[in-house]
């Protein structure tokens, strides 16, 4: 299969869907990730098993989240995702995820920046 900008996006948005909104951390990574998966996140340990157990914990602590994906970009080896996540109790970010993909397509590192929605702006342009 030849990759594209357009199937690298499509994976990384079904990875993070599943991973995320499906409750299902460990079949993102065994369909997903590479041989390696790098984490820059701080609150999220290194390797597979770590994301795994992060988000499993996640899953069953926040069963009602939510990311909806906004938009897509794809550059080379990495693919840009700007996110809104929904989280109980009305707690809302705006976020950017950085994924670096293999030559065969696959999921190796991951990057996050988050900023909580604001209740006020000093535009009317939105987050998203």
């Amino acid at each position: 299969m030849t990759r594209t900008p357009e199937t690298d996006k499509a994976n990384v948005i079904a990875f993070y869907e599943m991973m995320f909104n499906d409750c299902r951390p460990a079949d993102a990574i065994a369909i997903y990730a590479g041989a390696e998966y790098i984490q820059h996140n701080p609150h999220v340990g290194d390797g597979k098993d770590a994301f795994i157990a992060y988000f499993e914990k996640m899953a069953k602590d926040y069963p009602c989240k939510r990311v909806d994906i906004k938009r897509a970009f794809a550059d080379e080896q990495h693919v840009i995702l700007h996110c809104h996540q929904i989280w109980p109790a009305g707690l809302e970010y705006a976020g950017i995820d950085i994924f670096r993909l293999d030559h065969d397509g696959k999921i190796i590192e991951h990057w996050d920046v988050l900023q909580i929605l604001p209740d006020h702006s000093a535009n009317d342009n939105g987050m998203f």
